[in-house]
This record gives structure tokens, C-alpha cells and sequence, in this order.
């Protein structure tokens, strides 16, 4: 039983997601409420049909885009300004998922929790870095809650593309990204690395791209796939959506190599039987060692963990001190 005044009196786990009750807002909700604050813009976070949407004005410009016709109510916050919800102080601070990505700061009757959402502490130029937060209750995701899960240097995987570029000249380079996130990281990193050359794409990358840059993100160049000669392909990166790379268009480009980048190429059986040559791990989530790390800065009282690997996160918080819970959240794909 809890105590009396704790979160866990006004902060309930439905089968619609984390609830509310003094504020009456869900966060993330599956399902279509009167109020949601939404940490980002991915599908399985961000979906449509809320009366009212409260999120970073990044997350509700990628929403905009996804959800034209949608009647939603938007009311942008920018980091770090709070706003009172029937009495519940909310503030949103970057988690370094994606632009616009926010973990959720709620204070209540001199408690504070933070909902992360999804989050990694990886640099990335396409957003800002993740803020700890210290609280009384933490609420983690655990994508890759499992010491297995060690992500190596961003920069180093993009070398791998670089020098396979230079090893396999006559070979076009294709890439499977995800649209939101994922494909305008990699492009920022290429770019960081030095490579100015036009990134060419698969046309459902482009629109959010674009929501990138209207939100100040430099892209460099880019250029749809479609009436480019296949010669002119040889030596090039192609980006597309990690279902399009098996369908006819790609048969277009000249002796194809695949790369996929995602935290998930880690696992060597899963790049192969996808047929991935070049499995590049880049992950746009905390790998095991930056969730632990966290825990340590953020020093809460307790940790929820949303969904994931629970249970390798919930026996580490224990051995840290840490009361740690797992709520077993349902709908949340770990879109990566």
C-alpha cells in the first residue's frame, strides 16, 4: 500500500497509459483522451485524436506534419517553462531521443516525478541532450535494459559506411532508416564526419526531413530517388524506410549493399536473417550502461520502468538501493 500523499495516489497505470488524476492528463495515452502531453513525436507516443495536446513545439510540428486533418488542439511549451494543469505543475526538459523529445517533469504536493520517455545520452546534433532530473520517482524506459546491449561510438559506425563507400565503389548503399528520427540523425553524422556529397532517398523520408528543417536543422543535400540514372547511383548512400528496401525500386540501384541502423543490428542473428551486410549500430535509445548511469545521477526514491527488458533493470536498480518496479506498459513498439 502506499503511503499517503505519494505519487502512486495520483499517478495511476491504465490500460490507456500513465494517468493523472488531480491534472487530468494522460501521457502517451493509446487511445484518444480529452487531454495528452506527449514526450514525442513517434507513432507509437504521438497518435491521433486527442481534444488537446500539450508537448514541445518541436513534437507538435512533427505531429502537424503526421496528422494533417487531424481537429487536435495544440498547445505548445517550450523546455523548461512550466505550466500548471489543475494544480499539477508540468514542465517538459529534452530527453535526446529525437527533436522535440521531452521527458515529463510533474510536481504535486512537494513530490516530483519525471517521465522520460524514451530517451539516449548520446550526443546528437539533430536535438538537445537529455537533462537529468533529480526526483522522487523516476519512469524509465528500458528498450535495451539488458548488459548485452553496449552501443558503440556513433562515429565509428559511420566510418563503416564511409569505408565500405570507398571499398565498393561500383556499389550503391542502402541504408534503412526510420523516418522519424533515425534518417536525420544518420545524415547529420555523415555530415559530421565530412561527407557533403547529396544523400539520395526513398520519398517517405522526405516530408519529415523537411519538419527537421523548418525546426533549424541543417541537412545539407537531398535527393530523391526517382529518375536518376542507376549508373549515377554507383558509390552513393541511399536512406529509404527499413520495409522499403525489399521492394522492386530498390532493384534499381546498382548491385545494392544493405546497411540497416539500429540499435537492434547489436544482435548479429537479427541483421542476417534480415539479410543486412553492413548492420550499423546506431540506436536513438540508452544502451545499459547510460540507463544504470542515469539512475546513479538522478538519484530517485523510486524507478518505474515503463517497458522493455524489465527485469535485468529492475535486480540492478535493487542492487543500487533503489525500490524499482515494472509497470508493464502495452503499445509501445520501441520504434528505433
Amino acid at each position: 500500500m502506499s503511503a499517503p500523499g505519494s505519487p502512486e495516489d495520483w499517478l495511476r497505470v491504465t490500460a490507456n497509459g500513465l494517468y493523472c488524476e488531480p491534472g487530468d492528463f494522460f501521457i502517451d495515452p493509446r487511445w484518444p483522451v480529452d487531454r495528452a502531453v506527449i514526450t514525442h513525436g513517434h507513432g507509437d507516443h504521438a497518435r491521433a485524436g486527442h481534444r488537446r495536446v500539450l508537448a514541445t513545439p518541436g513534437t507538435v510540428a512533427i505531429m502537424r506534419h503526421r496528422h494533417p486533418g487531424d481537429a487536435t488542439s495544440y498547445q505548445p511549451l517550450p523546455y523548461g517553462e512550466a505550466l500548471s494543469l489543475e494544480g499539477v505543475d508540468v514542465k517538459l526538459v529534452p530527453a535526446g531521443h529525437i527533436l522535440g523529445s521531452a521527458q515529463v517533469v510533474i510536481d504535486y504536493r512537494g513530490q516530483r516525478v519525471v517521465v522520460s520517455g524514451d530517451y539516449k545520452r548520446r550526443a546528437d546534433l539533430t536535438c538537445p541532450p537529455f537533462e537529468p532530473q533529480q526526483c522522487d520517482i523516476f519512469i524509465t524506459e528500458a528498450t535495451f535494459g539488458l548488459p548485452v546491449f553496449r552501443h558503440p561510438p556513433d562515429v565509428d559506425e559511420i566510418e563503416k559506411l564511409l569505408q565500405s563507400l570507398m571499398l565498393f565503389p561500383e556499389r550503391a548503399h542502402l541504408v534503412g532508416v526510420y523516418a522519424l528520427g533515425k534518417c536525420q540523425r544518420v545524415i547529420a553524422l555523415l555530415r559530421r564526419q565530412g561527407y557533403e556529397a547529396p544523400i539520395f532517398m526513398h520519398g517517405a523520408l522526405f516530408g519529415l526531413c523537411g519538419v527537421y528543417q523548418a525546426q533549424g536543422v541543417p541537412l545539407g543535400a537531398l535527393q530523391p530517388i526517382g529518375g536518376v540514372a542507376k549508373t549515377e547511383l554507383a558509390g552513393k548512400i541511399v536512406l529509404a524506410p527499413p520495409g522499403a528496401q525489399n521492394e522492386v525500386w530498390a532493384r534499381r540501384l546498382p548491385d545494392p549493399r544493405t546497411a540497416s541502423a539500429s540499435g537492434w543490428m547489436r544482435v548479429r542473428q537479427r541483421a542476417k536473417a534480415s539479410g543486412i551486410e553492413l548492420p550499423l549500430v546506431i540506436s536513438d535509445h540508452a544502451d545499459w550502461d547510460e540507463l544504470v548511469a542515469t539512475i546513479d545521477e538522478v538519484k530517485p526514491g523510486e524507478l518505474w520502468v515503463t517497458h522493455g527488458a524489465e527485469e535485468a533493470l529492475l535486480y540492478q536498480a535493487s542492487r543500487m538501493g533503489v525500490t524499482a518496479r515494472a509497470l508493464s506498459l502495452v503499445g509501445y513498439e520501441d520504434e528505433e
